[in-house]
């Protein structure tokens, strides 16, 4: 690996995170909210508290996202279908604005990916899964070390 990967990699992420805060603010979203907006787009519906944990916010935080997004049209509370005393958060209208928002990066990215082979964009896949659950786990680890 060359000396500089680390650097690379850091530049990287740095990179991802400006655009997530650009997309957020286009769409007129804090980056909280676009983030929570798409975990809600990738997973479905979840409770307030599952959504709350997802997020690492606590309940307050949590009710205003939820707040600030349905205020935008971007999800609904609606009663749980499992318990009526529950509700869920559920992804609505609206996908459009982050379709546009998201559109350049998409194309950008996906011109760079046509530029590798079947063989290579496999590994970059597998590298995108088994990141994406050490992020999730080291973040994971990060609150529970926090909370102690």
């Amino acid at each position: 690996m060359p000396s500089d990967a680390s650097e690379v990699y850091r530049r990287y992420l740095s990179a991802v995170m400006l655009h997530g805060h650009a997309s957020a603010k286009a769409c007129e979203l804090g980056a909280t909210d676009l983030y929570a907006l798409n975990i809600l787009q990738l997973t479905g519906p979840m409770t307030p508290g599952e959504l709350g944990a997802r997020t690492g916010l606590t309940t307050g935080p949590t009710t205003r996202l939820i707040d600030r997004l349905e205020q935008a049209g971007y999800v609904r509370r609606a009663p749980d279908p499992g318990d009526r005393r529950k509700l869920i958060v559920e992804p609505i209208g609206k996908p459009a604005d982050l379709d546009r928002v998201m559109a350049p990066a998409r194309q950008r990215i996906g011109e760079l990916l046509r530029g590798y082979s079947p063989e290579q964009l496999a590994v970059l896949f597998d590298y995108f899964a088994r990141a994406t659950d050490a992020y999730q786990e080291a973040a994971e680890q990060l609150r529970t070390h926090n909370a102690d």
